[in-house]
Formats: structure tokens, sequence, C-alpha cells
């Protein structure tokens, strides 16, 4: 196990008499892409929330590097290296892409984001800012508004935002919903190039970025773990055409 990063055991979320995730076992490997995929009300928002710890477990525990982080806060795993992106962009819209990553950088002068400080405080982060935007690939948009960039840039924005904090582990929530296609395969070969380095999990719906993006992959299914495997297995699976079916035609 000394090559899993992130883990759950018997991982369960009870609301009143719904139980929304359920005896959930989930083991995240280094350096991996980990899909966490499945129909509509399958859990995975919620087990997503528990493992960030935006929601607390009703019982279980959540591991990370052996060490056992389930009574921890999200900005407590933040400082472990567990960083995680949200459904909805998180910049901020009237400020530059470069000012966007330059307060995220500020993480590096203690736990004080200061975001009332001069423009000066700022400027020595410039460079390091500038490396990030580049590597997702805004540099041509560094003095553009968040605000009037596209969807898809404004993901990439985000993204560059979540590594300035350089974490070991990013969670990506739904990174290509509402994405047109052009928008979808810049973002997959984003999270293909910064993979290199990091260890990912992301829940997404777009079953052709799983397939192509995915090393191994989790189906949830009534709040419980249906099929694990690469693509080519549980795509495979029965029970999980099953479940995806019975979502199309119910």
């Amino acid at each position: 196990m000394n090559d899993v990063l992130l883990s759950a055991t018997n991982l369960t979320k009870s609301f009143g008499g719904f139980v929304a995730v359920d005896d959930v076992n989930l083991h995240v490997k280094r350096g991996q892409i980990h899909a966490l995929i499945g129909p509509n009300g399958a859990g995975k928002t919620t087990c997503f929330n528990l493992l960030t710890k935006f929601l607390t477990p009703t019982h279980g525990t959540i591991s990370y590097k052996g060490h056992d982080i389930t009574a921890m806060s999200p900005a407590d795993i933040a400082r472990l290296g567990i960083v995680r992106s949200f459904q909805i962009s998180a910049v901020f819209p009237h400020l530059t892409a470069l000012e966007n990553v330059c307060i995220a950088l500020q993480r590096q002068r203690g736990d004080s984001f200061d975001f009332w400080r001069s423009q000066k405080v700022l400027l020595q982060f410039n460079d390091e800012a500038c490396a990030l935007l580049e590597d997702v690939g805004l540099s041509e948009f560094r003095d553009v508004h968040a605000a009037d960039l596209s969807y898809g840039r404004k993901r990439a924005l985000e993204i560059a935002t979540t590594l300035a904090v350089d974490p070991d582990m990013l969670l990506l929530d739904e990174p290509m919903a509402g994405m047109a296609q052009a928008d979808v395969e810049r973002i997959s070969e984003l999270i293909r190039r910064i993979s290199v380095n990091r260890t990912i999990l992301m829940v997404e719906h777009n079953l052709s970025v799983v397939a192509t993006l995915s090393d191994t992959i989790s189906v949830l299914a009534r709040g419980k773990v249906l099929a694990e495997g690469d693509y080519a297995t549980v795509s495979q699976d029965a029970r999980v055409i099953e479940a995806y079916i019975g979502e199309d035609h119910g």
C-alpha cells in the first residue's frame, strides 16, 4: 500500500434516513489520474466533499500518505498538499489572469492572504505567475481580466491558481462541465501535462475524457462502489452498463 496516496475506508455519509455514500473503499495511487464516475445521484459529489473535508463522514476514515486526516479541516488538508477545484470557476473576475495567480502565490508569505496590500507586494511573484500561466496555456492572456476570458480559459486560470500552492494532489470537480469541445480538448491536454508530477482525482461526467485520461476508474451507483479498474474493464462490466442504461431510460 506504499503507493497509495489517498484512501477512504468504509466511508459513509447519511443525511437523516438517506445514505448518500455507503461504505465506500477507495485507494488513489500516487502519480495516477483516478476518475470517480457514475450516473446522476450516485453519490460522487458527496464522496468528493467527504474526501476534501467539506462534509464530515457519518463513519469511516480518510488517510493521506498513511496518516489519518478524517478529523482535519479543509484548510488543514490543503496545507498538507491536497487542493481541490469546484464545478463553478473560482477566480476574481475583475482582476487580470496575472493578478489572480499572484494572489494565489501569496500563500508563500505564510497563512495570510492580504488582498488589500499594495500591488508592489504582488510584483515579487510576477515571474513565477507568468511561468504558471505558460504552463496552462494562458501566457498571451496574462493582462486580460478574468471576466473577459472564455469559460474554458477561466477553468485553466483556476487550475493555475490551484497549482500556485504547489499541491501533491489535485482533486478536480467536473473540470469539463459546460465546456465546448475545443475547450474540453484544451483542458484535457492541460490535465495530462500537469499530472506528470502530481496525483489527480477527478469527478467527471464526460466518459470520452475519462476513457482518454484515466489510469483507474471507480464507478459509484446508489452510494456504493459498483466497479473499479481501467476503462476497458469498467466499460464492459454488466453492472456498470445496467446502471447507465437505467439512467438513460429511467
